[in-house]
């Protein structure tokens, strides 16, 4: 079952002039479509990761694979780093992870059909979906004071009173009304 596309006219105007609604915008290196669905995000993301694999196909015959690993950080990881914190559950991500594996069997010069797993481990380099939550756990740690315990909210010595509570969240949509 698709996911239902959510229309909502909404009329937002500043000092009398009215605001476009758009499907999706760009902010700081992020496409954000209306539904939060990374669709966009990552059909630009794949677009950059199929040039960059050409790119490594090129200089395969070339240069060693030492070298296109450097070249493989430089140009592939970085890509897919950015961000990553946000779009990486996506289920979209997982067209970013076999583009990933595409670009590693290129460096290891090995055929569509050879698991990926050991070549990682040879490169010494994660796979997408481990990237997605090592970055998210260094995002937490780096911002642990924003994070509430479990002991803040409550005083019972359970196992868990040192980890993290995660909070409730209520999606409301509301609109005040501008005074005309």
């Amino acid at each position: 079952m698709a996911k239902p596309k959510l229309l909502v006219d909404i009329h937002i105007s500043y000092k009398a002039n009215l605001m476009n609604n758009t499907y999706s915008t760009n902010c700081l290196g992020l496409t954000l479509d209306s539904t939060l669905s990374w669709k966009i995000h990552n059909d630009q993301l794949s677009s950059k990761l199929n040039s960059a694999c050409y790119v490594i196909r090129s200089l395969r015959s070339i240069i060693s694979t030492k070298k296109l690993r450097t070249i493989y950080f430089s140009y592939v990881h970085s890509i897919m780093a950015y961000g990553i914190i946000f779009w990486g559950n996506s289920p979209y991500s997982n067209n970013i992870f076999k583009l990933q594996k595409r670009a590693i069997r290129i460096i290891m010069n090995a055929s569509n059909r050879v698991s990926c797993r050991e070549l990682f481990k040879k490169l010494n380099i994660f796979p997408l979906h481990s990237q997605y939550i090592l970055l998210l756990l260094l995002f937490v740690v780096q911002n642990i004071k924003e994070f509430t315990s479990n002991s803040e909210v409550h005083s019972i010595n359970t196992r868990h009173k040192s980890g993290l509570y995660p909070p409730s969240i209520k999606l409301t949509y509301s609109m005040e009304q501008s005074p005309s």
